[in-house]
């Protein structure tokens, strides 16, 4: 299989590889090149409009689905560590997105919602990502679109 771009062309000059498998070639390492360069991309686009990291994007994500939900269902769920989420909730805290507050029934969890102006922002980030989307699959057919969907999800819920 050819290098597909993964790898700038100044960096594709190098020595065969030393054993039958390839880095450029590992589907694992194609995706997290793939993921990591649309979320730099769509990045750029929320920071220079909202001035937010990506840790705060994925947390003001994952609350715009839920009404509230605890610190420890974030990390969980869009996989960041505990220390990069608590930080991402206390500045979004502080810049008026999100609130905390502890759990009445449980007193160690701490629980986060959106404030009017982070519904705000997230629904302006929403239209945002569905452009940015638009954008990205812009090339596809639209049979290919569902089936790469499809392939997507396949994979998700056999990767669990």
């Amino acid at each position: 299989m050819p290098n597909r771009g993964l790898l700038k062309s100044s960096q594709t000059q190098r020595k065969p590889p030393l054993t039958d498998f390839v880095l450029d070639e590992f589907l694992p390492y194609r995706l997290t090149i793939l993921a990591t360069r649309l979320s730099e991309q769509f990045a750029e686009r929320y920071r220079a409009k909202f001035g937010i990291s990506v840790p705060e994007w994925r947390l003001v994500a994952h609350l715009s689905q839920a009404e509230k939900v605890s610190i420890r269902e974030v990390y969980q769920r869009v996989a960041m560590d505990k220390s990069k989420t608590s930080r991402a909730a206390a500045r979004l805290e502080k810049a008026g997105y999100v609130n905390k507050r502890t759990n009445p029934a449980d007193r160690r969890l701490v629980e986060l919602s959106l404030t009017a102006k982070g519904h705000a922002m997230s629904a302006e980030i929403g239209r945002m990502g569905i452009a940015f989307q638009g954008e990205l699959l812009i090339g596809l057919e639209p049979e290919d679109r569902e089936k790469f969907h499809s392939m997507i999800e396949t994979m998700l819920k056999e990767n669990p």
